[in-house]
Order: C-alpha cells, then structure tokens, then sequence
C-alpha cells in the first residue's frame, strides 16, 4: 500500500469513527435527558423517584411542532415565546446543522436515526442483505413524510399569532413534553402494534421511518436542498466498482452521477468510507477543493450546537418559567387534558 493510498485508508476510517461519536454522544445525551425528565414527573405525580430531578429543557427537542409555533412567532412578533424556548432553539438549530452540512441531523445526530441505523445492520449482519421497496412503490411511500410535513405546516401556518400563544399558554401545551413522554408509557394497542411493525420493517429496510413517515426527517431534508455541501465524485478517478451505491442506506445512485443532491442524502459519508480510489468521492462544500472530513463535520456539528445552547442559556432562552406549583397540578391530571382545538 502506497503512503497515498495508507493517508487516505486513515481519513476513510476517521470519517466513520467521528461520526460514530457523535451519534453515540447524542444517544447518551438524550438518554439523560429522558431520565432525568421521567423522575421529574414521577416526583410530581407523587411517585418514588432515585432523586428529585428537575425539567430539563432539552426534552423539548422532542416537541418539533411547538418549535415550529414558537418559530413562527418569533418571525411574526419579533419576541420568543417564553414557554418551550428551546423546542424552537433546537429546530432552527437543526435546520442550519442540516443547511450546512447536508441533512446532518439525520445522519450524525438523531437518536431515532442511529437506533435504525442499528437495527438495519443487525437485519445486514444476520440474514446477509437488506431490502428495497421496487420503484413504483419507494417513491409514493417516500411522499409521505412530506405529507405529514405539510399537514403540520399547514396547522401551524392557519393558526393566527394569537391561538398559537393561546395554546402554548393551555394547560395542554404547558405540559405538552408529559403527554408526549405519556403515550410511550401508556401504549395503546394499536401504538404498540405500530411501532413493533416499524422496529421489524426496520430491520430488513434501511432507516424504514427516516425514509418514509419521518416529517422531522422531510424538514431536515429540504434544507439540506439548499446546502452548499455536496457528496462529489470525480469520474476521472472512479474505477466504477459501485460500492459507494451498495451501502448508501438512502439508495441513492451515488456511482452514477457527479453531484449528490437529493433530500435523501444524510451527509453520513458510508460512501466515501468505502470507496477505495484515491480522490474519486469526497463531500464537500461550496466547491470541489473545499472537502469536509468526517473530523470537520464533527466538529462543525458540536461546535454550533454548543454555540445555540450556550447563546439561549444567556439570553434567557432556554428554560420555560413554569411555576412549580402548576407542575404539581397539571401533571397528575395530563391524561385528562384534551388537545385545545
């Protein structure tokens, strides 16, 4: 192996390792904040907790659409909403994330993301291959992400400034983040019948809900539309092995053509990790010489994120100013509590 070809087998394993960091990270991250959020409501509901934990407004990355309500205010008002700050924090944090780095969201950081990264490899590793829905059938299905998108754009976009601070302000929204945390606690059988489909589907299908119901998902990717950043291949040096479309998890055609900018590209470089000629697939960004390693998408990643918390933390923007005491009230009651119309 020639130094060339060792310096480029180095960056090729570097990418991967980066962004199996990161994912790792914000897998653990989001796991704390889960538990920390499920002792906070067992200490309200008067329950036994190991201690008695604060909110932590992390949770409400959980809460797109209020991020989406919040957002909207802030474009309409010029003022942040002063309940569920950093559900908005978190998506216009997501969006520039994916803006920039090519829907790096879903590829680098999104628990839900490398947990089905996980179990699409599992189904690769123990019956040696994954499937394809065929043609006629992928792209209607992939159609409805964007329609559940759409159909919570339009909820949000009809709404006037009024109601939407209205419903922040209910009962209901105040304690939105519980009754998001209460349905996956009191399954019904027909959520729990679901989401044992999908947990199978994404077994044999690579990223089954990323690709076709995940409306966070579509959001993310048509940013990524915009973005500057690229998967490229120089046809001069592709030696048209097609391995970088074999393990592509989007299906993307990558062996043929020049740029990659389809919505469904999540930046996450599998391609560029086993591709084994010299200078034939690289992501880059706003031009050819410009390449991102997988070091520089980590680090770009964090470094904005930390950025977006840290700024929110000193504005004032971050944690939501409910009263204890209507904490102590609301949450015994969630299950009671009806979405306002």
């Amino acid at each position: 192996m020639s130094r060339g070809q060792w310096k480029r087998r180095l960056e090729i394993d570097d990418s991967q390792r980066w962004r199996r960091l990161a994912q790792t990270v914000f897998l653990v991250l989001n796991l704390w904040i889960g538990i920390q959020f499920l002792f906070f409501v067992w200490h309200h509901e008067g329950r036994w907790a190991p201690w008695i934990a604060t909110r932590p407004p992390g949770v409400e990355g959980w809460l797109p659409i209020a991020g989406l309500m919040n957002t909207r205010y802030l474009v309409e008002t010029g003022t942040i909403p002063l309940i569920h700050p950093a559900a908005m924090v978190l998506i216009v944090t997501f969006l520039i994330l994916s803006f920039l780095f090519r829907k790096s969201f879903c590829g680098w950081l999104c628990p839900v993301g490398t947990v089905s990264e996980w179990l699409w490899k599992l189904g690769r590793d123990t019956f040696r291959r994954n499937f394809a829905a065929p043609k006629w059938l992928d792209i209607p299905l992939r159609g409805l992400k964007y329609l559940l998108l759409a159909a919570f754009l339009y909820a949000v976009l009809s709404m006037s400034v009024r109601d939407l601070a209205g419903f922040l302000e209910s009962p209901y929204g105040l304690i939105a983040d519980v009754k998001m945390l209460n349905f996956f606690r009191y399954l019904t059988p027909g959520a729990a019948i679901f989401l044992g489909v999908l947990v199978i589907a994404s077994i044999f299908v690579p990223n089954a809900w990323c690709r076709y119901l995940c409306p966070y998902g579509a959001l993310m990717g048509l940013a990524a539309l915009l973005s500057p950043a690229k998967i490229r291949r120089e046809k001069t040096a592709c030696i048209d092995c097609a391995k970088c479309a074999r393990v592509c998890p989007s299906h993307l055609p990558v062996d043929k053509l020049v740029q990659i900018r389809s919505a469904e590209c999540i930046g996450c470089m599998e391609c560029v990790a086993v591709c084994p000629a010299e200078g034939a697939l690289a992501l880059t960004f706003a031009g050819p010489r410009r390449v991102l390693t997988g070091r520089r998408v980590a680090v770009g990643v964090a470094v904005i994120f930390l950025a977006a918390y840290a700024g929110a933390r000193l504005s004032g923007h971050w944690d939501s100013p409910i009263p204890g005491d209507v904490y102590r009230t609301l949450i015994p009651a969630a299950s009671g509590l009806d979405h306002p119309r």
